[in-house]
């Protein structure tokens, strides 16, 4: 079982890092929240905090800028994209170490998440050249009818450390060309990622000119109370929150008290099949990553796995030696899979849900700490796999952490059954060769998750599809498709251009 030490500690670079991003050293300096980073559990600087009353005043400032940017072409609004996109590919290198280093992400996958950010502008500068509307048949002679799409106002983002900025440029990139100013206040866990992501935007900001109105970007970094202030204020009509499903439980009846509209991207309990003709190396590789990637912090994470009982001892002792042997430690050491967990409340939160297991009897294969990496405050793991003898406990609530249960199943209705058997409703997928199995996993019988795929894992979504879930997972779509019209409001417009006023359904009313 291997670990890599940490090596250069992650302080000594943030500073340089944060001044190359353009960030204000007030912007980090003198504050109380104290910005930790989960290789090590040191602090890396302390960021000032707005108040309630900031907040406020931040969504002044936004909602004015959005009645000045709605009238900005849809066009000329996707050139502040396009050139956010190009800042973002100037300091690809430099923010997907700041997410590796305050997130704990292995480089390839800090990399990624900004890659995403400039996959999102790229789409997003498309589309504001493709806000169609509809041209509707109507039944009177000499009329025409169609509908419009209209920018909506202030949109509201909270988000989560596990996608510290990717997230944020999902929504802010389609609100932007929707005629929308953006309001963001990020995961206390994470706050220095969304610094330096506030001053790459600024810098485009200033190349696009005067068509940009002060406040259409505004950044809010606090607690919980100045999150509350973008929920109930009336002047933001659309709030995009990424978390629990206890914080979309707070969140979403507050929401709907003011008629606002939620993006609610909330928990995951995700599951794969592998039914008896499954390619076993492509789907070994395909649950490795899902279930360890991000040391098991993504939404989409794998979390459950039904596999067929013909395959079963074939598959399971593979996959224990694959969590035996993978590299866990210094994300940015080469070689490691696994980096930290990214607090104390996470470790003890797996902790507790494998003590759980192991009291219904299950077999548990890792899961430990991992010593000599970090300090104290460090909260390195084992991947866990655990063998439980039916789909029950722990299994069926979110753990945010690298735990993967596995439950034998004989149909593949049992499986789809189990697969939907949980609050949550995310991300879901199959590995098979049988084009019936894979058939009826997708359709209306098949899994009840927003996300269903075939022969890849659960984990790893692509910007061009709307990204969210059902049931509690929150029932929000963000990024790709037709994800915009929740960042516009829609006009039904009727237009008569003959001399006569017939009514609709035969309805007459002469005067």
């Amino acid at each position: 079982m291997s670990a890599t030490p940490v090596a250069t500690p992650p302080v000594s670079e943030v500073d340089q890092l944060l001044q190359r991003l353009g960030v204000p050293r007030a912007a980090y300096t003198g504050g109380t929240l104290a910005a930790r980073s989960p290789i090590t559990g040191e602090v890396l600087a302390q960021v000032p905090q707005q108040s309630a009353a900031d907040a406020t005043a931040a969504i002044g400032r936004a909602h004015a800028a959005f009645l000045a940017w709605r009238n900005v072409p849809a066009p000329r609004r996707g050139e502040l994209v396009r050139l956010l996109g190009e800042e973002l590919r100037a300091a690809k290198a430099d923010l997907g170490l700041l997410v590796t280093i305050e997130a704990g992400k292995i480089p390839s996958e800090g990399l990624g998440e900004v890659q995403e950010m400039i996959d999102i502008c790229d789409f997003a500068v498309g589309l504001s050249r493709q806000l169609y509307g509809l041209t509707i048949a109507t039944e009177r002679p000499g009329h025409r009818m169609m509908e419009t799409w209209h920018p909506l106002g202030v949109c509201g983002v909270i988000s989560a450390f596990n996608f510290p900025v990717a997230v944020w440029s999902w929504n802010a990139a389609l609100a932007l060309v929707c005629g929308d100013s953006v309001v963001w206040k990020p995961s206390e866990k994470t706050p220095l990622t969304a610094l330096a992501t506030h001053a790459i935007a600024q810098r485009a900001i200033a190349r696009f000119g005067s068509d940009a109105p002060e406040g259409l970007l505004e950044l809010i970094v606090g607690q919980r109370d100045i999150g509350e202030v973008l929920v109930d204020d009336a002047r933001v009509p659309v709030l995009s929150a990424t978390g629990s499903t206890a914080m979309g439980r707070a969140v979403g009846p507050r929401l709907a008290a003011r008629f606002a509209r939620g993006i609610l991207e909330l928990g995951g309990n995700n599951a794969a099949i592998v039914a008896p003709t499954a390619d076993l190396n492509l789907a070994l590789r395909g649950i490795a990553f899902a279930a360890m990637g991000t040391a098991g912090q993504r939404c989409t994470t794998l979390r459950r796995l039904f596999v067929h009982q013909s395959i079963y001892d074939q598959l399971v002792p593979q996959l224990a030696k694959v969590y035996a042997n993978v590299q866990v430690g210094d994300p940015r050491t080469a070689g490691t899979l696994v980096g930290p967990l990214i607090d104390r409340m996470a470790f003890d939160g797996m902790q507790k849900a494998l003590e759980q297991s192991r009291a219904l009897g299950a077999t548990v294969h890792g899961g430990g700490r991992v010593e000599g990496v970090g300090g104290a405050d460090a909260y390195y793991v084992r991947p866990a796999l655990v063998e439980l003898q039916k789909h029950e406990g722990p299994a069926l609530h979110e753990t945010f952490a690298p735990i993967l249960y596995v439950v034998r199943y004989q149909l593949i209705d049992e499986a789809i059954a189990m697969n939907n058997a949980v609050g949550a409703g995310l991300s879901s997928s199959i590995f098979t060769l049988n084009v019936r199995e894979a058939e009826q996993f997708m359709s209306a019988a098949g899994s009840d998750c927003g996300i269903a795929n075939v022969n890849i894992g659960p984990s790893g979504a692509e910007i061009g599809g709307a990204f969210g879930g059902e049931k509690e997972t929150g029932g929000g779509r963000e990024a790709g498709s037709d994800s915009w019209k929740a960042y516009m409001r829609r006009a039904t417009n009727t237009i008569n251009y003959s001399t006569a006023l017939p009514l609709a359904q035969g309805v007459t009313f002469d005067v």
